[in-house]
């Protein structure tokens, strides 16, 4: 299964074009439904492990309701670390940002349970305390994922806007961005198994709920820039981040921690 993992996937200008013009992209066919069943079952079992004690869906806030949120199972599982880490990920993200190579912020897997709620519109960078916009997530669902599944959502060219970068991801960020992008158009789409979103960090996103007696199950990997410099964080949400996720590294310094390891640098 290396050679999924491993070798470049033809990226088409178009993609590319596609991906700056409106903040995300979707390829489809990056992985082989093999290899996304290969590597399944491993994350799967410590998503299930580190959320076994998690409270009745009822019982939750909105945001606990959209989906059971893992984050860095690469440090905790060398097969995790080996699809985490492909550098055919991480290759489509450089080029997509243009950019000449990614390192680690970290990865998450996402999972909506069956009966799971929406997922409130937000912008992930409102987190990340990151010097400049040169950061990607790839969305990688693990199972054919129709639209009554709760597939993710974009707004088209939403990385523009500047109204509701200050809000956490909740109620009131669904309720103000949903007045707030309404002249956005919305990409919402099924995805197959093996197929993979970009967006970058500005880009506003959501997904539905999942009407299915299935889970939903995402692997996430959160791309920056090889040469990101950590900015002084804004608010407590980016101070718990460069806590955790930059650990040891000064505001302005490259974010070169042992926990954020280049993944692809076409120079090397």
């Amino acid at each position: 299964m290396t050679g999924d993992l491993d070798d470049p996937y033809p990226l088409d200008p178009r993609d590319i074009r596609a991906y700056r013009d409106r903040g995300h992209v979707t390829l489809r066919g990056v992985l082989r439904r093999e290899t996304i069943d290969q590597y399944r079952p491993e994350i799967a079992r410590l998503v299930a492990e580190r959320t076994a004690n998690r409270a009745p869906l009822a019982q939750r806030s909105v945001y606990d309701r959209a989906f059971l949120q893992v984050m860095n199972l690469w440090t905790a599982s060398e097969t995790v670390k080996r699809f985490v880490m492909s550098r055919r990920l991480g290759r489509l993200a450089a080029e997509l940002m243009g950019v000449a190579g990614v390192r680690m912020y970290h990865d998450q897997a996402l999972f909506k349970e069956a009966g799971g709620g929406f997922t409130p519109w937000h912008a992930d960078q409102f987190y990340w305390p990151l010097a400049s916009d040169g950061c990607t997530t790839a969305w990688i669902p693990l199972q054919d994922t129709p639209r009554e599944m709760g597939p993710v959502a974009f707004a088209d060219g939403s990385f523009r806007l500047q109204e509701g970068r200050d809000l956490e991801i909740g109620e009131e960020s669904e309720r103000r961005l949903q007045r707030s992008l309404r002249d956005f158009p919305t990409t919402e789409a099924p995805f197959a198994a093996g197929d993979v979103s970009f967006h970058s960090g500005w880009t506003f996103h959501r997904a539905g709920p999942n009407a299915t007696d299935r889970p939903r199950e995402v692997m996430t990997i959160i791309y920056m820039d090889r040469d990101m410099r950590l900015a002084a964080p804004k608010h407590r949400n980016q101070e718990l981040d460069r806590e955790v996720w930059c650990p040891g590294v000064a505001v302005g310094a490259v974010i070169d921690s042992p926990i954020n390891p280049v993944i692809y640098d076409a120079t090397a």
